[in-house]
């Protein structure tokens, strides 16, 4: 792509090879938050331990990745190539297999209202539908470049997200037994109301607890999970969460081995269940603790059928 840009654009900027992804400059970009949230299962937050065997019943593990890369620079902006894809892994006969086809997809990301007409024009011309404005609805963009630079990966975000739920849905209209998914699930009103789909959060950025709550998640034992409560947002659709210990944390920090849960919220005649569904779904994810996902960084927080699908993406992007 740079020496398509160099030709297109004689005055671009190539990057420097083997700069790392945005994705890796830019961690820890998003300041944290604690957000306090509706318990639905009893009154006052507080742990539970899981009783009962885990149970392996997840049959699907789906997960997505992103890579994004300055591609070239006009004089302080980048150009920035961006690489989104997903899959569905499904286990059978214990081995796994892809279900349907993995989505594979590519973006070019660049702010049109800082680069100008004649720029957008040219790279229009070239990327047609690939090339993404991402200064399009963003009042708060400012011409600095890691603000630029910051938008592109927002976007590329964006775009996985969109790919994740569109294999989501797709298992949603054609499958009934349980799928796994790597993050959230609210973003898709289909996803979030089915009965199939169980997101798993690892990200903790966004703590929704405060107060006393806060001090009940960072002290859950393995084997244990808060008290159900529920997550709103105007732009998503209502889920009940909860948060579930994986692994002993002695000897780490509060967040090591913890996971945030979403399922469907509860029908108003299932409302006193929703403990029970707690319950059942924590012990498939605690069927899924072994094998460990090693040698992952993140594996506290991983099981095996997640590092599946990633060994899957890397290996045909």
């Amino acid at each position: 792509m740079q020496r398509q840009l160099a030709a297109l654009l004689p005055q671009a900027r190539p990057a420097g090879l083997g700069e790392s992804t945005l994705e890796v400059a830019g961690q820890g970009m998003d300041a944290p938050r604690l957000i306090s949230a509706t318990v639905l299962e009893g009154g006052a937050l507080r742990a539970h331990r899981v009783f009962g065997a885990p149970a392996t019943q997840f049959r699907a593990f789906l997960d997505g990745t992103q890579r994004s890369q300055v591609a070239s620079y006009i004089g302080h902006v980048p150009i920035v190539l961006g690489h989104a894809a997903a899959v569905v892994r499904e286990r059978r006969n214990r081995r796994m297999h892809t279900w349907d086809a993995p989505v594979v997809e590519s973006r070019v990301y660049c702010p049109r209202a800082v680069v100008g007409g004649t720029v957008w024009r040219s790279l229009q011309a070239e990327y047609g539908a690939l090339l993404v404005d991402t200064s399009d609805g963003d009042a708060e963009l400012t011409s600095h470049p890691f603000s630029l630079r910051d938008a592109a990966v927002h976007r590329a975000q964006a775009h996985r997200e969109a790919l994740e739920q569109q294999l989501a849905e797709r298992w949603c209209r054609r499958e009934r037994d349980p799928l796994f998914i790597d993050g959230g699930i609210s973003g898709n009103e289909a996803v979030a109301v089915s009965s199939c789909t169980v997101g798993v959060v690892k990200s903790h950025l966004t703590l929704y607890v405060e107060g006393d709550g806060l001090r009940v998640v960072a002290e859950l034992a393995q084997g244990h999970r808060s008290s159900v409560f529920r997550i709103t947002s105007r732009k998503r659709t209502t889920v009940a969460s909860w948060y579930l210990r994986l692994r002993d944390p002695a000897g780490h920090d509060p967040m090591w081995g913890l996971v945030r849960v979403e399922v469907a919220h509860p029908a108003p005649d299932a409302a006193d269940r929703i403990g029970e569904r707690a319950d059942e779904v924590s012990r498939w994810i605690l069927a899924e603790v072994a094998p460990l996902a090693l040698p992952d960084a993140r594996w506290d927080k991983w099981v095996y059928g997640v590092r599946d699908c990633e060994e899957c993406l890397r290996a045909i992007q």
